[in-house]
């Protein structure tokens, strides 16, 4: 097994170096309006006093969620405070204004958002239209190019088919506007699971892919948090393979086409934070080792600056796991499993080599103050 993720990964590194050469002769007869219109480079931005709009390097990124919003329960409308307008428009404008300029989204919704309410706007069709036009509305006026959609997660078959059916009111409502207003048509994505089913737990569903094929611009897949400190053995947040599991980034993308969704609809997800455990010995140390809980940081979490700051503090070991192709390092009884520019690069190589969009991160703030994961992402990406 160890033998046959060394050959994917001098695969995808021997496409990346191909192309390179052959993007290097082409580049000039090359358009904005191709490829590179299509492409996404994507990160989200929650609100932070210490790390605002303006500090988001736009030569890395082509376009950047606001991260979150969400309706109301009883008039299910966006109906944002002041301070949220405030920021809103400062967000818009800061992109606008960047060189280069970057394309914004509004991000509804989220992890700690509610999954019910999300059931009944997407069920109901007063609550569904009601919820709809004031996403529209709220986006034009504030500047946003497009709507993003986190809904996590759609529990049963019917509530997948409810969103299948509000990605379709939504695109019409949208299509709409635009032949009303004579405005290009907002963007409309959503954030979904890592694969294309829930297998893990819970009843089995599946995505609305044919909505999703017809009235989304692409789906921000989150493959990542594969595993968490909540866990009782280390293991790879965000893993390209496993050979023990079809918990990977490779096998949630396959599955995502497998099922029929366009590769161009497909965007990958990276984080820029760590996983963090405490191993039960400290003498066993590797991936799938016991843990007796999360280890330092938010919630057994940490930014990826802060885990370079860790192995330097404490001269932590690093290792580069093959068969996962991830990074974790140990130091005592703290182990922490992340992405570093190498990794990130070998995933950039084979969202690549099946065609996909494009990628995004999460979140901004977590990466380096001069942007080493984030920039070597847009390098790798030809």
């Amino acid at each position: 097994m160890a033998s046959l993720k060394i050959f994917l990964t001098l695969a995808i590194l021997l496409t990346i170096a191909t192309k390179t050469s052959t993007c290097t002769s082409s580049l000039s007869l090359s358009s904005s309006s191709s490829s590179s219109s299509t492409r996404v480079k994507g990160i989200y931005w929650i609100e932070n006093p210490l790390f605002p709009p303006s500090s988001i390097n736009t030569s890395l990124f082509t376009h950047i969620f606001y991260a979150f919003i969400t309706p109301d329960n009883v008039t299910y409308k966006l109906q944002p405070s002041t301070s949220q307008t405030t920021s809103f428009t400062i967000f818009t404008n800061t992109f606008k204004t960047k060189t280069p300029p970057a394309t914004t989204l509004l991000s509804i919704g989220g992890a700690g958002s509610n999954s019910t309410l999300f059931t009944i706007i997407a069920s109901n069709a007063t609550a569904r239209a009601a919820f709809i036009n004031s996403t529209i509305d709220v986006a034009r006026t504030f500047g946003f190019d497009g709507i993003d959609f986190d809904w996590e997660f759609p529990k049963t078959s019917n509530e997948m088919n409810s969103l299948g059916e509000l990605f379709l009111q939504w695109r019409n409502a949208i299509a709409a506007e635009s032949s009303v207003t004579g405005k290009p048509p907002l963007l409309l994505t959503a954030a979904v699971y890592f694969a294309a089913s829930f297998f893990l737990s819970g009843e089995p569903r599946t995505y609305p892919v044919d909505s999703i094929n017809k009235n989304l611009d692409w789906i921000n897949v989150m493959s990542y948090d594969l595993h968490v400190s909540t866990s009782n053995e280390t293991g790879a947040p965000s893993g390209m393979f496993d050979p023990k599991s079809n918990v990977t980034v490779s096998s949630g993308l396959i599955s995502w086409i497998r099922v029929g969704v366009l590769p161009e609809k497909l965007v990958m997800g990276m984080p820029l934070y760590g996983k963090t455990w405490q191993l039960e010995d400290p003498k066993v140390n590797e991936i799938g080792s016991p843990s007796v809980g999360a280890g330092p940081g938010m919630d057994g979490s940490m930014a990826y600056f802060q885990v370079l700051e860790f192995i330097k503090l404490t001269r932590a070991k690093v290792v580069y796991d093959v068969d996962t192709v991830s990074v974790y390092t140990y130091s005592g009884s703290t182990w922490i499993g992340y992405d570093d520019p190498f990794t990130v690069s070998i995933k950039i190589g084979f969202a690549q080599a099946f065609s996909l969009r494009g990628y995004f991160f999460w979140v901004a703030g977590l990466d380096t103050f001069d942007w080493k994961i984030s920039t070597q992402a847009s390098k790798a990406w030809l």
